[in-house]
């Protein structure tokens, strides 16, 4: 059924695999044991009946977490008529797709959504994953055909990397069932380069490691065992629709509410984060409203004043009726997680936040009994929460001459004291064409700099990030964190559905009167005003920049005596420690991420030998 799980796969087009290898990759399956503690499975086929009894060609190994369908013939790698399938995920519009499939007469053994898939391949091919409403990355080994097809989701949020070599492929969940596979562990230096003077991430095919790729979203990677040919073929893609006006409000409200009734889809028990922003709220209200009572919803709070969002949870809890529980993260939890978050992660991280998340996670799974949780990612790409959008919006205003309602939309958030209230120099920063050169303790110089700041419209924008500079990021965060407690997000903003929705949606109903994600505040009459109209956005804050001053201070200082980075020739120890100490004095220009992200390059260094 729908459950979230590990999986391995290895598949040899010329010499066959032996005994030895099979050990192997059951090993390399259940290193993910974390992913699906339920139960396992493996089996492996011969492409040539002269094989002797041990030799194969390809291996299906699966670790599974049952949420949907928790029998045992829901059991993977599941088979049916000469398919094969291994699959981490959840196809939300299983059973709409299924009653599709019965009408045109497909019979089903299981109420898995797994078998749903093999059908729906049966039926359309691998064009037809674009009727799948889900998060997922699976493969298939069609023997009738001789194929092998390897799938992602739409937008990156299950993960699939694979690895080549000669004539051998793999595949799997994470990185570390890959890494012994290699002839030889290294870093890639292109990414360590844009990670460290940008701070992108995952934002191409490419990983921290040169040889292993990570398969990109919406897209099929399809080998023919005939001809060991290999392609890629995009199974979706965003498309333009038009709709009045006057139309707008319901069908957004249809789509939310359809997308978070799917959501709720699990024979085990669901919760909510609750941030008290605006993109958390929205799900409440919507959870609330389609009568799922006895929802949980958990709420991250700080001793910290600053960053404390608890008035705002207190509030939408109240109001609206749904049982709310505290859970207080301080430094010492954060600074404890770090090293398994790495394990975890198998690449560096761009904050803190991120070890906060997965202590969180942890919280969740020692009191309470969740299996899965629903979570706002996504709303702040797709309604334009982020300030940088504002400016983008500002400035196409200018360049059309559109004066009148450029001063309106600067006077407006002046009075209302909204978006322009929240402008930093420091986060601008990295939207400025060539800024990150300057930066005179890193060394290497660019290897390949990503123009992210050639957008010629929002929308392109918003593309961009959904594809590649946002969304894979933070969906990468929450599956390995929730994964590593065995626990499943599901993120109602990234249905599909509404994502096209919003990216066709006019300008005039994400920014208006000075604000933004205009949509939203103005369309749930059952939320709290106080919510709706909240001019601040503290997203997922955490005092990392006071922690970067105090709490990490000495460890910084004894990490760039001599640092890794350093010997591999990618800063000099001493001006970063010059350039933290200018941090700590209190200077204002200097963003503190540039700091924690080095921290951190060298903090994931030290626990990958193998790298150095």
């Amino acid at each position: 059924g729908i459950f979230m799980c590990g999986i391995f796969c290895a598949v040899s087009l010329a010499e066959p695999f032996t005994g030895k290898d099979y050990v192997a990759f059951i090993e390399s399956t259940d290193i993910v044991t974390h992913r699906g503690p339920d139960s396992s499975g493996a089996k492996t086929f011969k492409l040539d009946q002269n094989f002797s009894n041990n030799e194969f060609n390809i291996f299906f190994g699966h670790r599974r977490l049952a949420v949907i369908d928790l029998s045992e013939e829901a059991n993977q790698p599941m088979e049916s008529n000469g398919k094969c399938i291994i699959y981490n995920g959840e196809i939300f519009n299983y059973l709409e797709l299924k009653r599709e499939l019965i009408s045109l007469g497909c019979d089903f053994q299981t109420n898995s959504d797994t078998e749903v898939i093999i059908k729906i391949y049966e039926k359309y091919g691998s064009l037809g994953f674009s009727k799948l409403n889900g998060m997922w990355a699976f493969i298939i080994y069609d023997s009738i055909n001789n194929l092998i097809i390897a799938s992602r989701d739409r937008f990156s949020n299950k993960p699939l990397f694979y690895y080549k070599k000669n004539e051998r492929f793999y595949f799997a969940s994470e990185i570390k069932q890959l890494t012994r596979f290699l002839t030889s562990a290294k870093l890639n230096d292109t990414i360590m380069s844009s990670y460290l003077r940008q701070g992108l991430l995952d934002f191409n095919n490419e990983t921290f490691y040169q040889d292993i790729f990570r398969l990109e979203s919406k897209t099929n990677l399809i080998i023919n065992l005939n001809s060991n040919s290999i392609v890629k073929e995009k199974y979706w893609d965003y498309e333009v629709s038009e709709f009045n006006d006057n139309e707008v409000e319901d069908k957004f409200l249809g789509l939310f509410y359809d997308s978070v009734k799917i959501r709720l889809r699990s024979d085990v028990k669901v919760g909510l984060l609750l941030s008290g922003g605006l993109d958390s709220s929205a799900i409440a209200v919507a959870v609330k409203e389609l009568g799922d009572q006895d929802i949980q919803s958990y709420t991250v709070i700080s001793k910290n004043k600053k960053y404390n969002e608890e008035k705002f949870s207190d509030l939408i809890s109240k109001e609206i009726g749904i049982r709310n529980y505290k859970l207080l993260i301080n430094s010492n939890d954060v600074l404890n997680d770090i090293d398994q978050v790495f394990y975890y992660q198998d690449e560096p991280f761009n904050s803190f936040s991120v070890v906060a998340q997965y202590s969180i996670f942890r919280k969740i799974k020692s009191e309470s009994d969740l299996v899965v949780v629903l979570s706002g990612q996504g709303g702040d790409e797709l309604l334009l929460g982020y300030l940088k959008y504002y400016f983008y919006h500002l400035k196409k205003l200018s360049q059309e001459k559109e004066y009148l309602e450029l001063f309106n939309q600067i006077f407006l958030s002046l009075i209302q004291r909204t978006m322009i209230m929240r402008f930093r120099i420091s986060l601008a920063k990295r939207y400025i064409p060539g800024y990150s050169k300057k930066k005179n303790f890193l060394l290497k110089p660019y290897l390949n700099e990503e123009k992210i700041w050639e957008v010629n419209s929002i929308k392109e924008s918003q593309i961009k990030d959904i594809d590649k500079y946002s969304i894979p990021i933070l969906t990468r965060y929450e599956d390995r964190n929730s994964m590593a407690h065995s626990l499943e997000t599901r993120l109602p903003f990234l249905d599909h559905r509404l994502v096209e929705f919003f990216l066709n949606l006019d300008i005039r109903f994400k920014f208006r009167k000075g604000w933004n994600k205009y949509i939203l505040r103005n369309s749930f009459d059952q939320m709290p005003h106080k919510i709706k109209w909240r001019r601040d956005k503290k997203g997922f804050t955490i005092p990392e920049e006071m922690w970067l001053k105090n709490e990490f201070k000495s460890d910084i200082k004894e990490c760039f005596k001599t640092s890794i980075l350093s010997k591999t020739g990618y800063i000099e120890d001493k001006k970063f420690l010059d350039y933290y100490d200018y941090f700590l004095s209190g200077k204002k220009n200097i963003s503190f991420f540039e700091i924690a992200r080095i921290y951190i390059a060298e903090k994931w260094l030290r626990t990958h030998p193998e790298l150095q």
